[in-house]
Parts: structure tokens; C-alpha cells; sequence
């Protein structure tokens, strides 16, 4: 007997309250972590409800949503980035990653941002390695920022860095 494996439809869509709390209330242990230290006692309900003020959108594999991620405006020009997912989030992170780096943050930046921030825990090195894919820069270390002093990274998209790295990778295709 042969296992064939059967290849996964991964779909970005808009994401919905119901399909927020879903992948909330499935979330894996590095991103509960990681959450728990920012806001103490959240439900996901609540965390759903908390990125719809943005753009927010879910990766759907096979039509089940798996991976969450988006932004929420802080203030004129400063949006804040934020991803979580199940213990299927590592399929679906290459079409968030494609949806981010080629959709959502050039739009972002040539509308009405000028930077998009993220923060991870220091010790979650999944988020740090998919911050780097989607062309965020670290940016410095915040000891303490986490409620019992955890310490996070912050990360920046920032609209003169994006229009540069446009600017060098159009050159390069050119080449």
C-alpha cells in the first residue's frame, strides 16, 4: 500500500469574527505564549473582535482557516501587524507570506501608511523567521515590554524602506 499525499488548497479570504475565533480558540502554544504575555486573559472572542478595526484576513486550507493575520490602525500613518495560527499555520504561512509581501503592505505603504509595526517574544523564533520572509526589519530589542517582563523585538515596514526596495528590486529584474 502506497501513501499518496494530497495536495492542499491554501486560499487567503477576509476574514470573519467566526473564522478568527476559530483559529483563536485553536491557536498553537508559541503564539498563545506570545499573546498571553501582551494581554492577559483573552478570549478569543475577544482577540477576533480586536483586528477588525483593520484589514484582516485568514488562510484557508482545503476551506478550513487555519492562520489569521493582518493590521489595525494605532494612529494617523502607524499601523500595527499581527499573525496567529493553528498547528496547521506552518502550511499555510507561504500564502500569507505571498498575500503580504505582494499585496498588503505595497498598498499599505502607497496609501495612507508610512509605517506598519510588529512585535514578537524574543524567544519566539517562528515569528521572527516569518517576519524576515514578509521584508519586515528588526528594528531594536524592548526588554520588559511583556506584562511579567518579557522581552520582544520590535519590527518595522516603513514607507521610504519599501519604495528603496522597490526601487532595487525592479532594477535587479531588469538586469
Amino acid at each position: 500500500m502506497t501513501l499518496q499525499l494530497v495536495p492542499t488548497r491554501a486560499r487567503v479570504v477576509d476574514a470573519t469574527v467566526r473564522d478568527l475565533t476559530y483559529v483563536a480558540s485553536r491557536m498553537r502554544p508559541e503564539d498563545r505564549e506570545e499573546i498571553d504575555c501582551q494581554h492577559p486573559g483573552w478570549a478569543p472572542a475577544e482577540l477576533a473582535y480586536g483586528c477588525l478595526p483593520g484589514w484582516a484576513y485568514v488562510v484557508e486550507l482545503d476551506g478550513n482557516p487555519e492562520m489569521a493575520f493582518g493590521v489595525v490602525p494605532r494612529r494617523q500613518g502607524l499601523w500595527e501587524a499581527w499573525s496567529w495560527g493553528t498547528g496547521k499555520s506552518w502550511r499555510a504561512a507561504p500564502a500569507a507570506a505571498r498575500f503580504v509581501r505582494d499585496r498588503l503592505v505595497p498598498a499599505m505603504l502607497s496609501t495612507t501608511a508610512t509605517r506598519i509595526e510588529a512585535r514578537s517574544l524574543a524567544t519566539h523564533g517562528q515569528a521572527a523567521r516569518f517576519l524576515r520572509q514578509l521584508g519586515a526589519r528588526e528594528r531594536c530589542r524592548l526588554p520588559g515590554f511583556g506584562v511579567h517582563g518579557e522581552e520582544f523585538i520590535l519590527w518595522d515596514w516603513t514607507r521610504g524602506d519599501h519604495v528603496l526596495q522597490d526601487r532595487h528590486s525592479e532594477a535587479a529584474r531588469a538586469a
